[in-house]
C-alpha cells in the first residue's frame, strides 16, 4: 500500500485561495484528484457545504458541476483536432440541464472567453490549441472549467508548464476569480514563492502528510517546521547575500514503507531520538506581535513541544556549528 494522502484535514472557504505546497512526490495532486473524486478514499469523508459526498453516477456528475480540476499541462489538456468553441460548448450541453439554442450557446462562449480575458472572444472562438500561446490555453483549461458554474476550482499547478513572462497573468486571473465569482480555489504548486503572492493560506505536505499550516504571509516570515524552512531557502531570493546555512539530507522516503516517527526526521538537520520514535502532534505557533499575519498557524514537529525546549536549542546549536564547519571546509 502506498501511504499517499494520510490524517489530512482540509478546509476551503468560499472566495479564498488555499495553497498546498511540497515537493515532488509528496501528496499534492493525489488530494486534488481525491477532492474531485477521480481517486477514492480509502478512510475519510469528503464533504460539500457539510453534506456527505456520494459516489453514484448521478451524485457524481452532480459533484462535477460544483467542483472543477484545471490540469497542470495546458498542451494536452485540450483536443488538438477542436476548436475553442468546441471545448467550451461541451460541458454548456452536459451540465445546462436543457437543451441550449445555438444563439445561447455562442452568448454563452463568448461570456466565457470575457472571464478569463480573452477579448475580443471573436478572435480565440474559432481558433485551434496549436494556434494559441500556453498562457491563453491554460485561459481556455480555466474557462471550460467556469463553464459549469462551479463554487470549488481546483488548480493542479496551473502555471508550472508556462513561461516565466506568462505565469503573473495566470495568477492574477486566478485572484480576480477568487473575488468576482468567490470560488474557494486549491491551489497545487511546488513554488511557495507564488503561493505567498496568491494564497489566503498555506498548507505544507511532506511525504503524504500536512507538516505546517496556516496564514500565508506567517508560513512564509515565520516558518516553524524545519521542513518549511528547507523550501522557503530554495526559493529565490534577489535580496539574499549568502547562500542558505539550512540545509537537509538524504532523499524522499518510500511511501510504500515510510519512515516511523516523524517522516522528515531522516532528512532533517535538528532531529531528535524521539523524533524517530514517535509522530509528532500538531501543535501550535506562539504568535509574535509582529503585525504579520493575523491567522492560525501550526507544525508537527517535536521541537515546538515544550518539553524539548532544551533539545531544541541543543539541536539547533549542532545544526547551525555543522553547517559553519561545512562552509568554512
Amino acid at each position: 500500500m502506498v501511504h499517499a494522502v494520510e490524517d489530512v484535514n482540509l478546509d476551503l472557504p468560499r472566495g479564498t485561495v488555499t495553497a498546498v505546497v511540497g515537493e515532488s512526490g509528496s501528496g499534492k495532486s493525489t488530494l486534488a484528484r481525491l477532492l474531485t473524486q477521480l481517486i477514492t478514499p480509502t478512510t475519510g469523508d469528503l464533504l460539500l457545504d457539510g453534506e456527505p459526498v456520494r459516489g453514484d453516477a448521478k451524485s457524481r456528475r452532480a459533484y462535477t458541476s460544483r467542483v472543477h480540476l484545471v490540469l497542470q499541462d495546458p498542451f494536452s489538456s485540450l483536443n488538438s483536432v477542436h476548436t475553442v468553441r468546441y471545448h467550451l460548448e461541451r460541458p454548456l450541453k452536459l451540465h445546462a440541464g436543457r437543451r441550449l439554442s445555438r444563439e445561447e450557446l455562442d452568448r454563452r462562449v463568448r461570456e466565457l472567453l470575457e472571464r478569463v480575458s480573452l477579448t475580443p472572444a471573436e478572435n480565440y472562438i474559432d481558433a485551434y490549441p496549436h494556434e494559441l500561446s500556453g498562457g491563453q490555453r491554460q485561459r481556455v483549461a480555466i474557462a471550460r472549467g467556469l463553464a459549469v458554474e462551479p463554487e470549488v476550482l481546483l488548480a493542479d499547478e496551473p502555471v508550472s508548464m508556462l513561461d516565466v513572462s506568462i505565469r503573473l497573468g495566470v495568477l492574477n486571473l486566478l485572484d480576480e476569480l477568487r473575488e468576482r465569482e468567490q470560488l474557494a480555489i486549491l491551489y497545487v504548486t511546488h513554488d511557495i514563492a507564488s503561493a505567498r503572492y496568491l494564497a489566503d493560506s498555506i498548507v505544507v505536505m511532506y511525504a503524504g502528510q500536512i507538516v505546517e499550516s496556516g496564514d500565508a504571509v506567517q508560513v512564509t516570515d515565520r516558518p516553524a517546521h524545519p521542513y518549511t524552512q528547507l523550501l522557503l531557502s530554495a526559493a529565490p531570493d534577489p535580496e539574499r547575500d549568502a547562500p542558505p546555512v539550512l540545509r537537509g539530507r538524504g532523499a524522499p522516503p518510500s511511501l510504500v514503507s515510510p519512515p516511523t516517527g516523524c517522516r522528515f526526521h531522516p532528512r532533517c538537520p535538528f532531529a531528535m531520538p524521539v523524533c524517530a520514535e514517535q509522530a509528532p502532534p500538531t501543535l501550535p505557533i506562539t504568535p509574535i506581535d509582529s503585525g504579520v499575519g493575523t491567522g492560525r498557524q501550526v507544525a508537527a514537529c517535536w521541537l515546538l513541544d515544550p518539553e524539548h525546549n532544551a533539545q531544541r536549542e541543543g539541536a539547533q546549536n549542532d545544526g547551525a556549528q555543522h553547517d559553519a564547519n561545512h562552509l568554512k571546509d
